[in-house]
């Protein structure tokens, strides 16, 4: 794409200025011509030549003279800055191209990114069965969300000054910061080698803000793939969750349906901010409109109030974040910042490992009353978040603090194969009740940030693709058995060397998060685990009187006559409406086209509709998944079931693979969707 051009005051040959000489010269020129003609040498010398060439100059005006120097310095300077502005380029080109031919293809057994696999869309559901949903009352729009899903880059401006309706201008916004650096960093593990991604901007804590405003990328535009009857029948659920939570619980964190009132743990909406980008992916305009009204007029977080760090940060941090991407209003940014420096206290400890809990009226932070300790997965899984708070102010305090911590924790012993342990103290820094390990509660997204985040800076942080890929290896070595009859692979916990065969439904992110690595490249026998890991987790469901997983499930691993593989302690059986196995299926069916899993997913939606769906409006947790007859319920819907659980299903019931591309967006633990960060 660069050319160049030779400069025009580039020395002409002896010969050619000879007869430049001659040429325009000639005038003046007769003594000369008499000279050469009497065969007189002299005209051949260069003492000859110069005074020939100075008469002929001094005969020309003053305003010739003038501007022949004029033309000879403007050359000089224009040959100056082109080699100035083009020698870099070059060069980086040069060097990229070369190395890439060196490394290019050098996986043994590895493939680059993946394209996702869909079926071409048909008429969906057509042997659906029975469908007991009541229909929308209304005519549902075809297309979903906005004209095009948008990835905004950061803005030039640190300082947010927007006007509180939402931005008109979705064109324009601030480019990525200029890459830093064009070295090529590969990293090899057990044979496998990950090559980062050229296109994406590497992640750095000094925050480069962009030159000028550009326009904002979008998606390729292509006609709307027709919403299908399965995905209506999600939308029909959430609006009748939407029914209740408008009507018994506006404004505060949780809908109690049964008592038709609500609860609080924050105080700040949770529920409302969690289902922001839900309605917008599913098209819900008039929903979204009155929650943005209350967003701007209510939501304040200039409150007394005590709130955990790891919960506001994936679902208000990261809920807001990604309305701001999709709608492009700055209302959402502005009140991302906001709540994103009212956290930043908790990282004021000896060590830096953030204490669990902020104050975010008064600025304190402080760890739970009866321990010092914070857990492991909950410092490790505010990354996403608070790096896509640095890009987009350009303030590298929120990146530079989270960073910190996975640079800390990278280099901790106590791991064992990769595996954590569940708690890390905040003053020593170093990992506490060493010997227990589990992909449970305390642990889980910890494994599923290190591959996120390799995915949001573009591949190129090599310690987290190799605490992930080592983490991956550990569940292989010491987590992995079968169950009786059915041989499932399940994923148990290790106690002090002693195997435990019980299983958090939390371990169901795992399957999703195997196959989105596969997808970006990392050995096939991933995608093979995630494939059997998935088939464990319907299994939980299906296994069950309600069709319903409990939220801790024992796996049978002997063969005794009359018994499943699941089995269920009575301490174990409520449901509280998670999203973890239908997230799986989301990701599997995305990468696969395989269509049993948009089937698993309509019996898990089925089974909600008839054990938790609340006549007056809501859902609600359960006591008892065993209980066809009283699953006893709970009398609280979960925020996440609208912000995730719902959401996952409308995306695995589409087939449009465009509706959140799994190559341009990665989702955080609370399913809220955050840019992988765009080319420089």
């Amino acid at each position: 794409m660069y050319s160049s051009a030779a400069s025009s005051s580039t020395p002409l040959p002896p010969s050619t200025r000879r007869d430049f000489i001659t040429v325009t010269l000639s005038p003046g020129g007769a003594l000369e011509a008499a000279a050469a003609a009497a065969g007189g040498g002299y005209n051949n010398s260069k003492a000859w030549r110069r005074r020939s060439c100075w008469r002929k100059w001094k005969q020309l005006s003053r305003l010739q003279r003038s501007l022949i120097l004029f033309l000879f310095a403007f050359l000089a300077v224009c040959g100056v800055i082109t080699y100035a502005n083009m020698s870099e380029p070059w060069k980086s080109l040069t060097s990229r191209a070369s190395e890439e031919q060196k490394t290019y293809m050098e996986i043994p057994g590895l493939k680059p990114a993946n394209q996702a696999v869909l079926p071409i869309p048909q008429n969906a559901d057509a042997n659906l069965g029975d469908f007991s949903l009541q229909k929308p009352p209304k005519q549902l729009p075809v297309r979903r969300g906005p004209p095009n899903l948008q990835i905004r880059p950061p803005w030039r401006d640190s300082r947010l000054n927007f006007p509180d309706e939402a931005a008109k201008e979705e064109g324009e916004a601030g480019q990525a910061g200029k890459e830093q650096k064009t070295e090529k960093s590969v990293i090899s593990w057990r044979g496998a080698v990950i090559e980062p991604d050229q296109g994406t901007e590497p992640p750095s804590n000094k925050i480069k803000e962009p030159d000028r405003p550009l326009p904002v990328e979008s998606e390729d535009t292509k006609e709307p793939v027709p919403l299908n009857e399965r995905q209506m029948a999600v939308i029909e659920a959430f609006r009748h969750a939407w029914k209740g939570y408008k009507e018994f619980a506006w404004g505060h964190d949780e809908l109690k349906p049964i008592s038709k009132s609500f609860s609080e743990w924050f105080g700040l909406g949770l529920t409302l901010i969690d289902a922001l980008d839900t309605m917008w992916i599913m098209g819900l305009k008039e929903e979204f409109k009155e929650a943005r009204k209350w967003v701007a007029t209510d939501l304040n977080f200039n409150k007394n109030v005590d709130v955990n760090l790891f919960e506001s940060a994936i679902r208000i941090l990261g809920g807001l974040l990604s309305t701001y991407h999709l709608t492009g209003d700055s209302l959402f940014l502005e009140k991302a910042k906001d709540i994103g420096s009212r956290l930043m206290p908790a990282f004021n400890t000896p060590s830096k490992i953030p204490f669990s809990d902020v104050n975010i009226g008064r600025g304190t932070a402080h760890p739970p009353r009866w321990t010092s300790d914070s857990t492991v997965a909950e410092v490790t899984s505010i990354q996403l978040e608070f790096r896509e708070l640095s890009r987009l102010t350009g303030e590298e305090k929120f990146q530079k603090a989270v960073d910190g911590v996975m640079k800390h924790v990278h280099t901790l012993a106590g791991k064992n194969d990769g595996l954590v342990p569940m708690f890390i103290n905040t003053n020593s820094g170093q990992f506490t009740h060493l010997g227990v390990y589990t992909l449970g509660a305390r642990a889980d997204s910890y494994y599923e940030y290190l591959l996120k985040q390799w995915i949001q800076g573009g591949k190129k942080e090599n310690e987290l693709l190799e605490d992930y890929v080592k983490g991956v290896e550990g569940v292989k070595m010491h987590l992995l058995r079968k169950s009786q009859p059915r041989r499932l692979t399940f994923v148990g916990e290790l106690a002090h060397g002693r195997f435990s065969a019980k299983m958090d439904h939390l371990v169901c992110f795992l399957p999703g998060a195997l196959a989105l690595g596969a997808h970006n490249g990392l050995p096939a026998d991933h995608m093979a685990l995630a494939v059997e890991l998935a088939e464990t987790c319907y299994q939980m469901y299906a296994q069950v009187e309600t069709g319903l997983s409990p939220e801790i499930v024992h796996f049978n691993m002997h063969a005794q006559k009359d018994r499943k593989d699941v089995e269920i302690k009575a301490a174990d059986r409520h449901n509280l409406l998670r999203p973890e196995t239908v997230e799986s299926l989301f990701y599997l069916y995305r990468f696969t086209g395989d269509k049993k899993y948009q089937d698993w997913g309509w019996e898990i939606l089925q089974s909600f509709n008839k054990y938790t769906r609340v006549p007056t409006g809501g859902y609600t947790s359960i006591n008892n998944v065993q209980s066809t007859s009283n699953p006893e319920p709970r009398d609280k819907m979960e925020s996440f079931f609208l912000g995730e659980t719902l959401k996952y299903l409308f995306l695995l019931f589409s087939d449009d693979v465009d509706l959140i591309n799994l190559d341009k967006y990665v989702f955080n633990t609370e399913a809220h969707p955050l840019p992988i960060w765009p080319s420089a």
